[in-house]
Order: C-alpha cells, then sequence, then structure tokens
C-alpha cells in the first residue's frame, strides 16, 4: 500500500500544477485534518473536515496568480508520506514571482489522506513520518 500512498500524495502537488483544483480532494478522508504548525504564521493552527481543509487550501491558491510546485523529495514511511515541496507562487496583484520551501507529513488510511501536518523543517517532517534523515 505504501508505494499507492506515495503516488496519492504525489497527486496532491501534480493535480495543482494542471490547475485541476478539484482532484486532490478526492483523496481527503472525511474527517480529514490539516495542522499548521510553522511559528508565526497567521494561518497556525489545525483545520478539520473536509470544507474546513477546502477553505484552508483555496485561501491560499486565491491569494496568488499562479502557483506551481516542485516536488524535491518524498520519501515512503508506510501509513506516512514525507514531503519536501517547493512552491513558486507568482503575487496576484504584484505579479512578482516568490519561491518557498515547504515541509509536509501526509498520514494515510485506506488510500486516503487523513491528516496533513505542515512542518518548519525537513528533519521535523521525516521524523513526524518516522523516517531519519
Amino acid at each position: 500500500m505504501s508505494q499507492e500512498n506515495v503516488a496519492v500524495v504525489r497527486e496532491q502537488f501534480e493535480a495543482p500544477n494542471r490547475r485541476d483544483f478539484a482532484r486532490p480532494m478526492a483523496d481527503w478522508a472525511d474527517d480529514i485534518e490539516v495542522v499548521e504548525t510553522i511559528e508565526g504564521n497567521i494561518r497556525s493552527g489545525t483545520y478539520a473536515g473536509r470544507e474546513a481543509v477546502g477553505e484552508f487550501f483555496g485561501a491560499w491558491f486565491r491569494a496568488f496568480r499562479s502557483v506551481h510546485f516542485e516536488l524535491l523529495e518524498i520519501r515512503d514511511g508506510g501509513d506516512s508520506v514525507a514531503v519536501a515541496a517547493r512552491h513558486r507562487p507568482q503575487g496576484k496583484y504584484s505579479g512578482i514571482d516568490a519561491t518557498e520551501d515547504f515541509f509536509y507529513e501526509y498520514r494515510l488510511c485506506g488510500g486516503k489522506i487523513v491528516r496533513i501536518t505542515i512542518h518548519q523543517s525537513w528533519s521535523e517532517a521525516l521524523e513526524a513520518a518516522g523516517l531519519r534523515e
């Protein structure tokens, strides 16, 4: 199942690159949670349920003219998958290109994403997924 989990997580980044924003939601469990752990971020906290998680990501995408994701590394931890991704958004009004790396732990059950945790560092994401650098 873990290679299938990696494929599910990979699609979470590839679908928005194709401007298919609805596709990732098909892989979310009804009780999905997103946990934003980055200190000082005004969006830090826990978002629970499909509607809240959809709004969390939707608000982020709506803040930009365009966004492209580059997967830097993806590591299989069985029921968890660690992801290092480079986000390349373009400012909605300014048109300015920005680049920032984000680190995730995706937890899956039965092929559905049940929790996405956004971490400060790659080492934190790996640890959360039960992996080592």
